[in-house]
């Protein structure tokens, strides 16, 4: 008989309390289940199931046995789950968690496209600048700028943006430019609020030494726009990535502050939970990103 079958009988036999029930599971008569379990005890030359008048319930060994058969048989599930789903085409609701900056600029207008390419898919964008739990809150992927925390997610890399001090030209004309990382304790400074370490920026000289700055400011906002307008209107110095700031740039509305120091440069990965198979709509999604960002970064936007 087949082995597969067999350890399902059995498996069956033990989770449903009795052969009755187990057939009614299985869909098969009462006499194939008890045939199937007869056999695999006669093969193993052990007895797996203690029968009784009133109730059936595992031996010691079949207490053993059914741990590891119940293993098989949910990977045989599972592996039969895969060929299916990597088979059928991306469907259903995809959760993503992004950035709001990086979000709102440069994936809000890729959306549309990919909703048009797989009709089947729907999605919800949540754009928050907190770190969120993609399992325990129910995201089926994020898209993450910079050091990856948690090493057990799985993760692709997108592209690549620089980070760089930037103000406006009245700002310079005002309170002068830094010539070094030193000047900048008396410069007015403009600084993400939910940043863990708060107010520090980390920078590399031009010998490649790391510095840390912890300087106060006007202006410290969760949101890297807000930063970019504050620098734009001439409030103060902001450090941002070149996917906001590159356009501003281009359009002579803020200059680098100290364009000999080397900017920042930080991956941006698209971050999935750890498994075995990758779900087709997360899939689809990340190839589209890939696909979306091979000509961006890093100074590139």
């Amino acid at each position: 008989m087949d082995r597969l079958t067999e350890m399902e009988a059995f498996a069956t036999v033990v989770d449903q309390g009795g052969f009755t029930d187990a057939a009614k599971k299985m869909g098969i008569s009462k006499s194939a289940v008890s045939k199937h379990v007869s056999s695999l005890e006669a093969r193993l030359g052990a007895r797996l199931l203690n029968r009784t008048t009133r109730r059936v319930s595992p031996t010691e060994i079949g207490l053993v046995y059914y741990d590891r058969a119940r293993r098989v048989l949910n990977d045989a599930g599972e592996a039969d789950a895969i060929v299916t789903s990597m088979q059928s085409a991306p469907s259903g609701l995809l959760r993503i968690s992004v950035a709001t900056d990086f979000g709102v600029n440069h994936l809000s207008p890729v959306i549309g496209e990919f909703l048009k390419e797989y009709p089947d898919i729907t999605v919800n964008m949540v754009l928050n600048n907190r770190y969120v739990e993609l399992i325990s809150e129910g995201f089926d992927m994020a898209v993450r700028v910079g050091e990856l925390e948690d090493s057990t997610l799985r993760a692709r890399k997108l592209t690549e943006t620089t980070k760089r001090m930037i103000g406006s030209p009245s700002y310079f004309q005002k309170y002068g430019r830094p010539q070094r990382i030193d000047d900048l304790n008396e410069h007015k400074l403009l600084h993400y609020s939910n940043q863990a370490a708060g107010n520090v920026w980390r920078l590399t000289a031009p010998s490649g030494e790391r510095r840390q700055i912890r300087t106060a400011g006007w202006l410290s906002v969760n949101d890297g726009q807000s930063l970019l307008n504050a620098a734009i209107s001439g409030l103060g110095i902001a450090y941002l990535p070149s996917f906001l700031y590159r356009e501003a740039m281009e359009q002579g509305l803020v200059e680098e502050a100290i364009p000999s120091l080397p900017g920042e440069s930080l991956g941006i990965y698209a971050v999935y939970p750890p498994g075995r198979f990758t779900q087709p709509k997360v899939r689809a999604f990340i190839d589209f990103l890939v696909a979306s960002f091979a000509d961006k970064g890093p100074e590139i936007w």
